[in-house]
């Protein structure tokens, strides 16, 4: 069983876009591609946890977000990085579904199928979500500050209580913390 990097699609890979639905809008953040290359050389299996309400809401197809992960991932290829696996839960927050991010359903799925071993993973992401979701599982939580990740360390994260383990200022500096622990 291998440690993972469990990664927030929207504001930690790429840059935020209320409802990304087109490949065209699709842009990674800076240094995202270094980061995946420098997990993949190291031995983590880098899984994308994402939520897409957006399918359940009608502003985007399947065939949308398929289209959506396959430009990802050829941008990630021209870095030399790839993604081992994408989880995504199409659901309505209202559909209280065990898949939506902090459940851990996906991450659950992606454990089982991949081999991978939680408590010494880390999950990545913008949103105090994603810091719920690594607690919920008992790895890491890195919170980056790319995305809505400044305004959550700011606001939501003190209102709630929740501490990450790592704050990064993007995927790059979170995967150089990582590595060097």
């Amino acid at each position: 069983m291998r440690p993972a990097v469990f990664l927030d699609r929207d504001g930690t890979i790429n840059e935020e876009v209320n409802y990304l639905s087109s490949p065209e809008e699709f842009k990674l953040i800076p240094g995202a591609g270094e980061a995946i290359r420098l997990f993949n050389q190291a031995g983590f299996a880098v899984v994308v946890i994402t939520n897409q309400s957006g399918l359940a809401r009608g502003y985007f197809t399947e065939e949308t977000l398929q289209k959506i992960h396959q430009k990802m991932c050829k941008d990630l290829a021209a870095h030399g990085a790839r993604i081992d696996a994408i989880y995504y839960c199409p659901h309505h927050p209202d559909d209280h579904c065990s898949c939506r991010k902090p459940k851990t359903g996906l991450v659950e799925r992606a454990a089982k199928e991949l081999g991978l071993d939680l408590k010494k993973s880390y999950v990545i992401g913008d949103r105090y979500l994603d810091l719920l979701l690594a607690r919920n599982i008992g790895a890491k939580g890195v919170l980056v500050l790319t995305g809505y990740g400044r305004e959550e360390l700011e606001k939501k994260l003190p209102e709630i209580g929740l501490e990450p383990d790592i704050i990064a200022r993007d995927l790059l500096d979170a995967a150089k913390r990582i590595l060097q622990s």
